[in-house]
């Protein structure tokens, strides 16, 4: 199918509402954990699918048990909270907690399965191409002394062995803590002793061992301990042995009326690493006394256990990404910087005077985005710079750019968010560093996550102040930005730049703004803003004019706003939605959703960016569209409970880039899209045999964006559409 192909292609034939289900209720939605499984699951299929390299495959792998790791310790954490306390209380689709525990624990135990079934087709590949994991029975002789000198030298120094007696209780073990049971026998007097072996974490998963040139070989770190536990228990014998994992519940719980925020953060980080445990995985076959005494010492119960044949903590596999192996990776790919800022020998203020520019990342590069921070750094002319901080990485080259701008006497305030999962104790650090660098830190409210991303200039031009203001749909870290598809909105705008002051005063100081010009904020009008674009589509349809939406984000689930699609779809509107992960949405059932059709996107990069686009009584592709980006999805937690920001795109050629590039080529994607059909299952577009799919990853890493074009104009930049009307 070409893009003009699909652009023009009818929506698929309806499906007619299934028996029984009734669509003004609860049925009208799919289940939030089960549709994220879904979305898992279509992770692991990459890990097979033949068109990645072999690599690339196994790092889907790894992503897949990473995000099964975090679901269970965050999502599965709370589900059974919830019904360990008798609540009843049923999510969108009816369903009470103990149902969706009972769902999940099913599909989640064949997911898991299927891991280990995918390990071991891509242990034969590897093997195939020269990259080999071993066992026990692998081993040459002249492997023994090497393995004997990384372990005396590298791993018996931060060994600890436990015994469990009554002189010696249970140990404490961490979140995604693994270890070694162990039943020993005196050699002596026949006595039994049972001992745990924390398997520590600070070293690599995986020993690299001597190998022929060509050649990679690598031995599991617990089978070097089990080479050597001789070491550890001189004159005992081993009787059984099993290694275990366990998951524990990883939500904070901050305390309300907190006064010190950073330190009730601290505090709350250590509640979590005690948290009840979730999950434990453990070795199958497994000695039944050991597996007795781990369950009941953790504890767990018989449906929180699974017993894997295969290894444990798929995640660690990330490590046999060689590097040195380039041909089972992606081709490099370098960034590029946009034609216009080249143009101004990178001078990031002459470039977005010039005209608003958006970057589609990582196809062109982040570090336009540092660049614009150290640049107002060292600039003698700006005079006061503003900041959000969400996720940044350790040694964030934005921090580093706040911190010098501070140290040179600028006014520097930032916003450092507290509650990003799992950032919590770095966000602590790099609050510090600000602080100790004289930028004024704020952390928003105790209440509400500020995911909201927005940096502001305020530059003195003559005699006035000029506000150059970056709004972007990703976060400030310049690590994921390499693999994270992001938009990054650079703007001079004098009403987006009082709108960014605002909505800082807002976080610093909790003065309601007033009066937005082109932007909205959640959890004020940003939710109803896009309620009420799509109502207006809707009287569009109803009028006899062209109505459509066309809409990306990571998940979809909010309630109000799948209603108001649904009457839209109901009411003529045709709407394309890209949808990542989560989708509570059922699309194209016969007088529910007919005219609405989900896909979604796994490839190459991570999708992350989140755009809508409204017809406004036009064919989309439009001039008179109106189009915006955001930091949300289309979530309960984002329009509701968070601080998030939806800016319109009023520049031609931003939105031309927008609807004409990025939509156009996300839509017509077949090559890394799985369809969403009526009963919630996911299928990949069929294509003809050997047909080259177009793939819009391959397309954006071939063509600059639109409006970074310089003026020499040295690409002929394709637009995938050139409706004018």
């Amino acid at each position: 199918m070409t893009i003009a192909d699909f652009l023009s292609a009818p929506l698929p034939a309806p499906s007619e509402p299934p028996e029984g289900e009734d669509y003004s209720g609860p049925d009208r939605f799919f289940n939030r954990e089960l549709s994220w499984l879904a979305f898992n699951w279509r992770v692991l299929e990459e890990a097979e699918n033949l068109r990645v390299p072999l690599l690339e495959r196994l790092r889907f792998l790894a992503i897949s048990a990473s995000n099964m790791d975090e679901f269970y310790t965050v999502r599965v954490a709370g589900l059974r909270e919830l019904a360990h306390a008798g609540n009843t209380t049923p999510a969108a689709d009816g369903r009470t907690p103990a149902e969706q525990l009972r769902l999940i624990n099913s599909d989640a135990r064949e997911l898991l399965a299927h891991q280990q079934n995918v390990y071991r087709t891509l242990c034969r590949e590897m093997s195939a191409e020269g990259i080999h994991i071993l066992s026990i029975e692998d081993l040459r002789p002249e492997d023994e002394s090497f393995l004997d000198e990384v372990f005396l030298s590298s791993v018996f120094p931060i060994l600890s062995p436990l015994a469990i007696d009554p002189a010696h209780p249970f140990p404490f073990i961490p979140n995604t803590g693994y270890s070694f049971a162990l039943q020993l026998e005196r050699d002596s007097d026949k006595r039994i002793l049972r001992a745990l072996l924390p398997i520590p974490s600070q070293i690599e998963r995986f020993i690299r061992l001597p190998a022929p040139e060509g050649q990679h070989r690598f031995l599991p770190l617990e089978d070097l301990l089990l080479t050597h536990l001789g070491s550890l228990y001189p004159g005992y014998r081993i009787k059984g042995h099993c290694t275990f994992r366990v998951l524990r519940d990883s939500d904070l719980e901050v305390e309300d009326d907190a006064e010190d925020l950073v330190r009730e953060f601290e505090v709350a980080l250590k509640r979590r690493r005690r948290g009840e445990v979730v999950r434990l995985t453990i070795s199958a076959g497994a000695p039944n006394g050991l597996k007795r005494v781990i369950m009941s010492e953790l504890p767990v119960r018989d449906d929180e256990v699974v017993e894997v044949d295969g290894i444990i903590g798929v995640a660690a596999l990330s490590e046999l990404v060689l590097s040195d192996r380039p041909d089972l990776l992606w081709p490099i790919f370098t960034p590029r910087v946009p034609e216009r800022v080249q143009d101004h020998d990178g001078d990031m203020f002459a470039a977005i005077r010039q005209k608003d520019m958006l970057l589609h990342h990582p196809y062109e590069t982040f570090d336009m985005v540092i660049r614009f921070l150290a640049q107002a750094a060292n600039d003698p002319q700006v005079v006061a710079i503003k900041q959000t901080l969400y996720r940044t990485s350790y040694d964030s080259p934005i921090v580093d750019a706040l911190c010098e701008a501070a140290e040179q006497g600028k006014s520097v305030t930032a916003l450092v968010e507290l509650k990003a999962r799992f950032d919590e104790a770095a966000n602590i650090r790099q609050s510090r560093k600000l602080e100790r660098a004289g930028v004024h830190v704020v952390y928003g409210f105790l209440n509400l996550k500020t995911h909201a991303k927005i940096s502001t200039v305020v530059r003195r031009e003559g005699d006035r102040m000029a506000t150059y203001s970056h709004f972007g749909t990703g976060n400030y870290h310049h690590i994921t930005a390499r693999i994270y598809t992001d938009l990054s909105l650079f703007t001079c705008d004098s009403a987006l730049g009082r709108d960014g002051t605002r909505l800082f005063n807002y976080l610093s100081g909790y003065a309601q703004p007033q009066a937005l010009e082109n932007l909205s904020i959640s959890p004020m009008d940003l939710k109803s803003t896009v309620i009420k674009r799509i109502a207006e589509e809707a009287e569009h349809a109803q009028a006899g004019r062209p109505a459509k939406i066309w809409g990306k984000m990571n998940a979809l689930i909010e309630t109000d706003v799948i209603d108001a699609l649904y009457a839209a779809s109901q009411a003529g509107v045709e709407i394309s939605l890209v949808v990542r992960g989560i989708c509570g949405l059922k699309p194209g059932i016969k007088g529910l959703s007919e005219n609405i059709r989900v896909k979604s996107i796994v490839g190459r990069f991570l999708e992350h960016s989140r755009i809508v686009c409204f017809g406004n009584g036009h064919d989309l592709p439009s001039k008179r569209a109106r189009v915006y980006i955001s930091s949300a999805d289309w979530m309960g937690r984002n329009l509701n409970r968070r601080v998030e920001t939806l800016v319109e795109c009023t520049n031609p050629t931003v939105k031309a880039q927008i609807v004409s590039q990025i939509m156009a080529a996300n839509l017509a994607d077949e090559a890394q899209s799985w369809v969403l059909r009526p009963d919630g299952t996911f299928v990949r577009p069929a294509g003809d045999e050997g047909q080259r799919l177009f793939n819009c990853h391959r397309f954006f890493m071939e063509n600059p964006s639109l409006s970074g074009r310089g003026s020499a104009g040295a690409s002929d930049v394709p637009e995938l559409t050139h409706s004018d009307d």
